[in-house]
């Protein structure tokens, strides 16, 4: 039996959207991602297209879109149809990205809000292909991301972002843009990625460290890290006495050389 056409989607609450309906905020946000000709664009949770009727027009990119919401992607089957074979039908979390581009490629999107932080996590593991992020988040979330070291809300996410992208605020949306509104701010804010190939520590210690560091945010780095086990030359360290929130991503690349190389020196008998 053959669907009905959709002439719109209704916002699903377990998935996290808010619409957006605002076409000027849309266009800005498009502006933002400052795309090459050339370049492989993917746009997460499209939804009825508000951003992808800006994307498309440009023909020098290679876009594709994904999209979890079966209705959402029923709905831009039919009213993009220039887009066929470029919708793809499936959690961004889960998909193999390598199936959707083999080479770099940039992101955009309104994220959903109750899955924003995963996706970032995710774009840490691309990072050796993701030129460039663009996104609208929550406002508390983009702050977050964005803060400088010193902030109350610089965090985890900050540091490792801030370890292999150059990260700027963009602008802040109010509530009354979406369909439904949403309780709270909104802002964007675009990600690009970073001279750095490699950080000058192991990478994995160095997210072991940073998650260690502000697991427990209010203590100092000496009490937070004894998870670690850190050799004594290393908890006397004056660095030790500040607490995470305090240090840069360049001390938290420090802190675990130093932390590595101890290591390594156990393991060899020196």
């Amino acid at each position: 039996m053959q669907r009905k056409p959709t002439n719109k989607v209704r916002p699903k609450k377990f998935l996290g959207q808010h619409f957006l309906h605002d076409e000027g905020i849309a266009k800005r946000i498009v502006d933002a991602l400052q795309p090459t000709p050339g370049e492989s664009v993917l746009e997460i949770g499209p939804g009825m297209g508000v951003l992808t009727k800006y994307l498309h027009t440009n023909t020098a990119i290679d876009l594709k879109l994904i999209e979890i919401d079966r209705d959402s992607v029923q709905y831009l089957g039919e009213h993009y149809p220039s887009l066929e074979g470029r919708v793809v039908s499936g959690d961004f979390l889960k998909v193999d990205l390598s199936t959707l581009f083999p080479g770099p490629f940039s992101i955009i999107g309104n994220f959903p809000y109750n899955i924003s932080s995963q996706i970032f996590f995710r774009v840490l593991e691309e990072r050796h292909r993701v030129r460039a992020v663009v996104c609208m988040l929550q406002k508390e979330v983009a702050d977050r991301i964005a803060e400088p070291p010193g902030s109350k809300t610089y965090g985890i996410l900050s540091v490792l972002l801030q370890a292999y992208y150059t990260i700027t605020y963009q602008f802040k949306v109010p509530p009354g843009v979406f369909t439904p509104p949403p309780k709270v701010m909104s802002a964007v804010i675009r990600l690009e990625r970073n001279q750095t190939h490699a950080l000058a520590c192991d990478e994995k210690l160095f997210v072991q460290v940073v998650k260690q560091g502000f697991n427990n945010r209010r203590k100092t780095l000496r009490n937070a890290l004894k998870p670690l086990s850190l050799p004594a030359e290393i908890s006397a360290l004056e660095l030790l006495d500040k607490r995470a929130e305090q240090l840069s991503v360049d001390q938290f690349v420090y802190l675990t050389q130093l932390i590595g190389q101890s290591r390594g020196a156990a393991n060899t008998g020196i």
